[in-house]
Protein backbone atom coordinates (compact mmCIF):
# COMPACT_ATOMS: atom_id res chain seq x y z
CA UNK A 1 0.00 0.00 0.00
CA UNK A 2 1.39 3.66 -0.93
CA UNK A 3 0.97 6.54 1.44
CA UNK A 4 1.05 9.84 -0.13
CA UNK A 5 1.35 13.09 1.81
CA UNK A 6 -0.37 15.53 -0.21
CA UNK A 7 0.81 18.46 1.71
CA UNK A 8 -1.64 22.10 3.03
CA UNK A 9 -3.70 23.88 1.24
CA UNK A 10 -5.02 21.28 -1.02
CA UNK A 11 -8.15 22.46 -2.93
CA UNK A 12 -11.44 20.31 -2.81
CA UNK A 13 -10.97 19.62 -6.48
CA UNK A 14 -8.01 18.55 -6.76
CA UNK A 15 -8.10 16.17 -3.75
CA UNK A 16 -11.02 14.44 -5.84
CA UNK A 17 -8.75 14.23 -8.97
CA UNK A 18 -5.84 13.30 -6.99
CA UNK A 19 -8.93 10.53 -5.72
CA UNK A 20 -10.06 9.29 -9.06
CA UNK A 21 -6.85 8.94 -10.66
CA UNK A 22 -5.99 6.33 -7.91
CA UNK A 23 -9.12 4.75 -8.50
CA UNK A 24 -8.44 4.59 -12.28
CA UNK A 25 -5.28 3.16 -11.79
CA UNK A 26 -6.87 0.16 -9.72
CA UNK A 27 -8.94 -0.16 -11.64
CA UNK A 28 -6.92 -0.85 -14.81
CA UNK A 29 -4.39 -2.88 -13.13
CA UNK A 30 -1.78 -0.43 -13.34
CA UNK A 31 -1.65 1.05 -9.57
CA UNK A 32 -1.70 0.06 -6.13
CA UNK A 33 -3.74 0.98 -3.13
CA UNK A 34 -3.10 4.39 -1.78
CA UNK A 35 -3.72 6.50 1.42
CA UNK A 36 -3.77 10.08 0.86
CA UNK A 37 -3.48 12.48 3.79
CA UNK A 38 -3.28 16.16 3.01
CA UNK A 39 -4.97 19.22 4.44
CA UNK A 40 -7.43 21.09 2.50
CA UNK A 41 -8.24 24.96 1.71
CA UNK A 42 -11.05 25.99 3.67
CA UNK A 43 -14.00 24.19 2.33
CA UNK A 44 -17.15 23.07 3.34
CA UNK A 45 -18.76 19.73 1.80
CA UNK A 46 -21.60 17.88 1.66
CA UNK A 47 -23.25 14.89 -0.38
CA UNK A 48 -26.14 15.10 -3.28
CA UNK A 49 -28.87 14.37 -1.22
CA UNK A 50 -32.03 16.65 -1.41
CA UNK A 51 -32.17 18.06 2.42
CA UNK A 52 -29.26 20.30 2.69
CA UNK A 53 -30.14 22.03 5.38
CA UNK A 54 -27.40 21.31 7.30
CA UNK A 55 -25.06 23.88 5.58
CA UNK A 56 -27.33 26.84 7.29
CA UNK A 57 -27.41 30.25 4.88
CA UNK A 58 -25.05 29.31 2.43
CA UNK A 59 -24.51 32.66 1.10
CA UNK A 60 -23.07 33.40 4.43
CA UNK A 61 -20.47 30.79 4.59
CA UNK A 62 -16.85 32.08 5.47
CA UNK A 63 -15.65 29.24 2.65
CA UNK A 64 -17.41 27.55 -0.59
CA UNK A 65 -19.19 24.70 -1.01
CA UNK A 66 -18.51 21.46 -2.91
CA UNK A 67 -21.35 19.16 -3.33
CA UNK A 68 -20.27 15.79 -3.37
CA UNK A 69 -20.36 11.90 -4.21
CA UNK A 70 -19.87 10.77 -0.63
CA UNK A 71 -22.62 10.06 2.44
CA UNK A 72 -23.34 12.31 4.68
CA UNK A 73 -24.47 15.72 5.44
CA UNK A 74 -22.31 18.96 5.91
CA UNK A 75 -19.12 18.78 6.93
CA UNK A 76 -16.26 21.07 6.98
CA UNK A 77 -12.39 21.06 5.77
CA UNK A 78 -9.88 23.31 6.18
CA UNK A 79 -6.08 24.40 8.06
CA UNK A 80 -5.51 22.20 10.96
CA UNK A 81 -7.14 19.29 10.01
CA UNK A 82 -5.95 16.20 8.67
CA UNK A 83 -7.68 14.64 6.06
CA UNK A 84 -7.61 10.89 4.75
CA UNK A 85 -8.96 9.27 1.52
CA UNK A 86 -8.45 5.41 1.37
CA UNK A 87 -8.40 4.52 -2.11
CA UNK A 88 -9.04 0.65 -1.32
CA UNK A 89 -9.63 -2.26 -3.31
CA UNK A 90 -13.36 -3.53 -1.52
CA UNK A 91 -13.60 -6.43 -4.22
CA UNK A 92 -10.58 -7.91 -2.12
CA UNK A 93 -12.15 -7.30 1.47
CA UNK A 94 -15.86 -8.96 1.09
CA UNK A 95 -16.91 -5.81 -0.58
CA UNK A 96 -18.08 -4.70 3.06
CA UNK A 97 -18.59 -0.94 3.72
CA UNK A 98 -19.59 -1.48 7.38
CA UNK A 99 -16.59 -2.51 7.83
CA UNK A 100 -14.20 -0.34 6.25
CA UNK A 101 -16.06 2.27 8.18
CA UNK A 102 -15.67 0.64 11.21
CA UNK A 103 -11.78 -0.11 10.52
CA UNK A 104 -10.95 3.77 9.48
CA UNK A 105 -13.14 4.58 13.12
CA UNK A 106 -10.47 1.81 14.90
CA UNK A 107 -7.41 3.34 13.29
CA UNK A 108 -7.89 6.93 14.43
CA UNK A 109 -9.12 5.39 17.94
CA UNK A 110 -6.26 3.79 18.18
CA UNK A 111 -3.89 6.87 16.87
CA UNK A 112 -5.77 9.51 19.56
CA UNK A 113 -5.23 6.70 22.42
CA UNK A 114 -1.24 6.74 21.85
CA UNK A 115 -1.92 10.33 22.02
CA UNK A 116 -3.11 9.74 25.85
CA UNK A 117 -6.82 10.70 24.44
CA UNK A 118 -10.13 8.56 25.86
CA UNK A 119 -11.77 8.60 22.53
CA UNK A 120 -14.13 5.72 20.94
CA UNK A 121 -17.56 5.47 19.57
CA UNK A 122 -20.76 6.01 20.05
CA UNK A 123 -23.99 4.21 19.55
CA UNK A 124 -25.33 5.01 16.39
CA UNK A 125 -23.47 7.28 15.12
CA UNK A 126 -20.27 6.83 12.84
CA UNK A 127 -17.35 9.14 13.88
CA UNK A 128 -14.57 9.30 16.24
CA UNK A 129 -15.93 10.95 19.80
CA UNK A 130 -14.68 11.77 23.46
CA UNK A 131 -17.74 11.57 25.32
CA UNK A 132 -19.80 13.59 23.19
CA UNK A 133 -17.50 16.19 21.63
CA UNK A 134 -16.81 14.98 18.33
CA UNK A 135 -13.27 14.93 17.01
CA UNK A 136 -12.89 13.27 13.16
CA UNK A 137 -16.00 12.57 10.62
CA UNK A 138 -16.03 9.92 7.96
CA UNK A 139 -18.26 9.73 4.69
CA UNK A 140 -17.44 7.19 2.25
CA UNK A 141 -18.24 6.48 -1.18
CA UNK A 142 -17.14 3.39 -3.88
CA UNK A 143 -16.79 2.95 -7.38
CA UNK A 144 -17.41 -0.29 -8.86
CA UNK A 145 -16.08 -1.06 -5.38
CA UNK A 146 -12.94 1.01 -4.89
CA UNK A 147 -13.26 3.24 -2.11
CA UNK A 148 -12.85 6.66 -2.00
CA UNK A 149 -13.51 9.96 0.53
CA UNK A 150 -12.46 9.16 3.82
CA UNK A 151 -12.11 10.50 7.11
CA UNK A 152 -11.17 14.37 8.56
CA UNK A 153 -9.81 14.70 12.03
CA UNK A 154 -9.42 17.83 14.31
CA UNK A 155 -5.82 18.28 15.08
CA UNK A 156 -5.62 21.61 16.19
CA UNK A 157 -7.99 24.41 17.34
CA UNK A 158 -8.03 26.60 14.32
CA UNK A 159 -10.32 23.98 12.88
CA UNK A 160 -12.80 24.54 14.94
CA UNK A 161 -14.45 27.77 14.11
CA UNK A 162 -15.78 27.19 10.73
CA UNK A 163 -18.62 24.50 12.35
CA UNK A 164 -20.14 26.92 14.14
CA UNK A 165 -21.99 28.26 10.64
CA UNK A 166 -23.32 24.74 9.68
CA UNK A 167 -25.13 21.83 11.59
CA UNK A 168 -22.14 18.72 11.50
CA UNK A 169 -22.65 16.15 10.03
CA UNK A 170 -26.43 17.03 10.15
CA UNK A 171 -26.57 16.42 14.27
CA UNK A 172 -27.58 18.93 16.14
CA UNK A 173 -26.12 20.47 19.19
CA UNK A 174 -22.89 18.50 18.77
CA UNK A 175 -19.67 19.36 20.39
CA UNK A 176 -16.54 19.48 17.79
CA UNK A 177 -13.26 18.96 19.26
CA UNK A 178 -9.36 18.74 18.69
CA UNK A 179 -6.96 16.50 19.33
CA UNK A 180 -4.72 19.10 20.35
CA UNK A 181 -7.50 20.25 22.91
CA UNK A 182 -8.53 16.90 24.21
CA UNK A 183 -4.80 15.48 24.74
CA UNK A 184 -3.97 18.86 26.65
CA UNK A 185 -0.99 20.02 24.73
CA UNK A 186 0.17 20.87 20.89
CA UNK A 187 -0.17 18.22 18.65
CA UNK A 188 0.70 19.18 15.30
CA UNK A 189 -1.22 17.48 11.73
CA UNK A 190 2.34 16.12 10.78
CA UNK A 191 2.59 14.47 14.22
CA UNK A 192 -0.82 12.89 13.90
CA UNK A 193 -0.67 11.74 10.77
CA UNK A 194 2.59 9.92 11.81
CA UNK A 195 0.90 8.02 14.42
CA UNK A 196 -1.87 7.37 11.92
CA UNK A 197 -0.26 5.39 9.35
CA UNK A 198 1.32 2.45 10.88
CA UNK A 199 -2.08 1.63 12.72
CA UNK A 200 -4.01 1.91 9.27
CA UNK A 201 -1.57 0.04 7.46
CA UNK A 202 -1.45 -2.61 10.28
CA UNK A 203 -5.48 -2.77 10.29
CA UNK A 204 -5.58 -2.50 6.45
CA UNK A 205 -3.46 -5.59 5.33
CA UNK A 206 -4.70 -7.70 3.25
Amino acid sequence: MNTLHLGKGISYEDGLKQQNAAVDSILDGSGSETLLLLEHAPVYTIGRLRDQSSLGNMASLPAPVFETNRGGQATYHGPGQLVGYPILDLRERNRDLHAHLRNIEESLILTCRDLGIDAGRREGLTGVWVENRKLASIGVGVRKWISMHGFAINITAESLLPFFAITPCGIDGVVMSCVAQEAKRPVSVDEFASAFQPHFERIFAR
